[in-house]
């Protein structure tokens, strides 16, 4: 049943409450359409990077195999704010470095410094590998599936493609009023090299033209209905399941479309008592999320036995999808 709602979309994100086993969903459906095959990247956007753990490999910044099935495959990324602002920084600085006489070039660098640790730095990093990934997925991958930091950071996060935008917006404005000021400045001064200051001009307005072009297809991609879906994955007791309600509300009113709701680990009934009485507290989280959200597809996923992390394990999540 989950595989069905799914199967139609291009980019999933997987969400929820921390320790609820995002990642491994996140995973287990990945491994699941490969074995349909489906050419799957996985994308870890959570500072506390699980991804690599739960499969038992070595995941960095740029795509790694973790698994091949049938005639389809899974990749995995764990974004690395730091290297993406290492990286911002240093195509800045370069520009710099030909824009600005040589005595600003030591106060450029200060300030490159003192913006490599300012606020909000690392979730515009994430934002623009996050799109990145949109870009590079349209080309090789059949599925996108990000998994998430727990609620509020990603809520943050679905929601900057537009501010950044707007931002990306102004500026551009901006250095539009600057070039005609510019350009009525060079034609009053007759006879004056102003080469390098164009080149700068140029330089910029292109940076600033490819951002925008990546934050409008992320912000297309994430409002798509049709190509993106976000589910969310709980586990049915109390706190989880107000966090859950809550997460669906602000998903909504930032025009998200929720694909479906996991709850995961849900625990077996013919397992004793103290695992029946656990479950009887489930069906109770299961019914409010039921009644609150009752066009969202509703897939449970029981607990399983054994260590959960290697491929096995995860195949294993795949094979108890519903």
């Amino acid at each position: 049943m989950l595989l069905d709602v799914l199967r139609s979309r291009r980019v999933l994100f997987v969400g929820g409450k921390g320790g609820v086993g995002k990642t491994s969903i996140s995973s287990a459906i990945a491994l699941a359409r490969a074995r349909e095959g489906a050419r799957v990247l996985v994308v870890s956007t959570d500072p506390a990077h699980n991804l690599g753990h739960l499969w038992g490999a070595e995941v960095g910044d740029e795509p790694v195999r973790l698994a091949t099935a049938a005639h389809g495959y899974v990749d995995g990324i764990e974004i690395d704010p730091r290297a993406t602002v290492d990286r911002h920084l240093a195509a800045v600085h370069d520009a710099m470095r030909r824009i600005l006489p040589e005595r600003m070039h030591p106060h450029a660098k200060r300030h490159l410094e003192l913006a490599r640790e300012a606020p909000g730095s690392h979730e515009a990093a994430v934002l623009e590998r996050v799109a990145d990934t949109v870009e590079l997925a349209r080309e090789h991958y059949d599925l996108l599936v990000f998994d998430t930091a727990p609620s509020g950071h990603t809520l943050r996060l679905m929601a900057l493609p537009r501010q950044l935008g707007d931002w990306t917006e102004t500026l551009l404005a901006n250095r539009d009023r600057s070039e005609r000021f510019s350009s009525a400045m060079r034609g009053l001064a007759s006879g004056r090299d102003s080469d390098p200051e164009r080149s700068g001009d140029a330089l910029i307005r292109q940076a600033l033209l490819r951002r925008r072009g990546r934050f409008e297809l992320l912000q297309r991609t994430v409002a798509d209905p049709l190509a993106t879906g976000f589910v969310i994955v709980s586990v049915a007791e109390p706190m989880p399941v107000a966090e859950t309600l809550e997460l669906s509300e602000s998903l909504r009113r930032i025009g998200v479309d929720i694909a479906a709701l996991v709850v995961n680990r849900r625990s077996p009934q013919d397992a004793g008592e103290l695992l029946a009485a656990r479950r009887r507290l489930e069906d109770r989280g299961l019914r409010a999320l039921e009644d609150r959200l009752p066009g969202v597809p509703l897939a449970e996923v029981p607990l399983l036995g054994g260590d959960p992390r290697g491929e096995a394990a995860v195949a294993a999540l795949a094979d108890a999808l519903p």
